[in-house]
């Protein structure tokens, strides 16, 4: 005998599709609107007939003048519409810095390594084994090789040749994919939040590829892990006053002067989590190269939490009482992260959300700031506006709140979960691995849109919505972080491994 249906299960499937309904007529009201409007139009050229419509036309008196000044005046408004359009920005190809094996850190070396250097102190050892368990780190990760010592050492040199070998490493795999020339690069821009050395990384990069004397260059840091974001955003806004240009962002974390050695546990945290990373990447307002581009920049949104004193202090550089430096996260970490957030949904939803959403999402704003409702807040459904996501793998603590703020299917968030489990957390490249594996899935298409998610010291939230231009098929040969192992992910992540 068939069981009957639930009531509840009946009232979720009628409200879906209602939903599913509201969504489609608020996004089609036009098309609902003109439809009729046509139909009535084409009745009555049918009612009138061929002779009546002939008779409508030769009544007409057309002047000379007038019909010279009305065309002067469509083409003069349409060359002001097209000069002052912005220009479309693209995203040719990016390459990512995979590290050898040899760099590879396990879970035994790290704490066999922890277990030697803090061994007067066994509360610090259980600390970390308690972080590396529940972290969402792989047994692949890697750390350069100043911090494989035992005690680390984190010198000058040994910092410089870390972002010699990544940068490097990733500009000669943009060179090859793309077949750009050094003298090509009209704009550089660097983002390294701790490691600013003098001269520059950006100077660095300019005299190891030997690039011309007037390119525009640009060094960021201390912005933390959304400054790859920043530097895109920094990159779309020259092109627009530079065009026929191509810029290359550059976006990596040197882990050696990083490498915290006190006893404090909110700055031990950053020593489980980093891990060596860094991505190239290649703009350009070219139009020719549209075809081959993979991907049209949309929006780039950026939120600042910074007058806040606890958003400001939530990530900070400073010295234990014992004189040691490193960078503290504090316990409200995810709280002001969840703010900015919020904030920067604020701005995005109406950029990218479909009329039904932003129709909804507009009335609760209103309800909720002017009229003072105590309405609950209205989450828009990203995952109608977005095919992929990329969020910042700063943690599995991040990656699920995110996911669960955003309600997102597990499929949505893994590629932040696997580049997390696979590389740990590159701070501000790991989106550009991220977006590798979803194409190393074979998941790209025409016409999906990404969004990509920062976050970072100060605090900032950070997106850029990108548009995909051409069916992206998965690599075979050549560099890529992924290629010798995206047949080994997904992989099930436990929440605890034990160590």
């Amino acid at each position: 005998m068939p069981q009957a249906i639930s009531p509840e299960f009946s009232s979720s499937v009628k409200l879906k599709y209602v939903k599913l309904g509201y969504q489609y007529l608020v996004n089609h009201i036009l098309t609902f609107l003109l439809i009729p409007i046509m139909v009535g139009v084409l009745i009555e050229v049918l009612r009138l007939g061929p002779d009546e419509i002939l008779k409508l036309w030769n009544s007409l008196n057309f002047d000379l003048v007038k019909i010279l000044c009305s065309s002067f005046l469509i083409i003069f408004a349409a060359t002001i519409y097209f000069m002052s359009k912005p220009l479309s920005i693209y995203l040719v190809d990016y390459a990512c810095y995979k590290p050898p094996v040899t760099y590879r850190v396990p879970f035994a070396t790290g704490v066999e390594h922890a277990k030697i250097i803090f061994r007067s102190n066994p509360k610090c050892v259980d600390f970390l084994m308690r972080i590396l368990e529940r972290s969402g780190l792989g047994e692949e990760t890697c750390l350069p090789p100043a911090t494989h010592y035992i005690p680390p050492r984190p010198t000058m040199k040994a910092a410089r040749e870390e972002a010699q070998e990544i940068i490097f490493s990733a500009m000669d795999s943009l060179l090859y994919k793309t077949g750009l020339e050094a003298k090509d690069i009209d704009i550089l821009i660097v983002n390294c939040s701790i490691f600013s050395p003098t001269p520059s990384l950006s100077a660095m990069v300019i005299n190891n590829y030997k690039l011309r004397s007037n390119i525009k260059s640009f060094n960021l840091s201390g912005m933390g892990c959304s400054a790859g974001l920043i530097s895109i955003d920094l990159a779309r806004d020259l092109l627009q006053v530079h065009p026929n240009s191509n810029a290359v962002v550059i976006s990596t974390e040197i882990i050696t002067p990083n490498c915290y050695q006190g006893k404090e546990r909110a700055m031990l945290v950053p020593n489980c989590l980093f891990r060596m990373g860094g991505a190239a990447i290649l703009l350009t307002n070219r139009r020719w190269e549209r075809r081959r581009a993979k991907y049209r920049l949309l929006h780039v949104v950026r939120t600042h939490k910074g007058a806040d004193d606890k958003a400001y202090r939530c990530v900070m550089e400073e010295e234990d009482p014992e004189g040691n430096v490193g960078v503290k996260l504090s316990k409200d970490l995810m709280a002001i992260a969840g703010e900015a957030l919020k904030s920067n949904i604020t701005t995005i939803a109406p950029l990218v959300l479909p009329a039904s959403d932003q129709l909804l999402f507009f009335i609760i704003l209103i309800g909720r700031k002017i009229l003072n409702l105590n309405w609950k807040p209205y989450i828009p459904d990203f995952k109608q506006a977005f095919e992929h996501f990329c969020i910042h793998a700063g943690g599995r603590a991040v990656i699920d709140e995110l996911q669960k703020k955003l309600q997102l299917s597990a499929e949505h968030v893994e590629a932040s979960r696997m580049t997390l489990h696979r590389f740990g957390n590159t701070s501000s490249s790991s989106l550009w691995y991220e977006l590798s594996y979803i194409e190393a899935k074979g998941r790209m298409k025409k016409g999906d849109r990404i969004w990509q998610i920062g976050f970072g010291s100060g605090f900032k939230c950070n997106s850029a919505v990108w548009k995909c231009n051409r069916n992206i098929k998965p690599p075979t040969d050549g560099p890529g972080p992924w290629l010798d192992c995206i047949h080994r992910y997904p992989v099930q992540i436990p929440e605890v491994v034990q160590l």
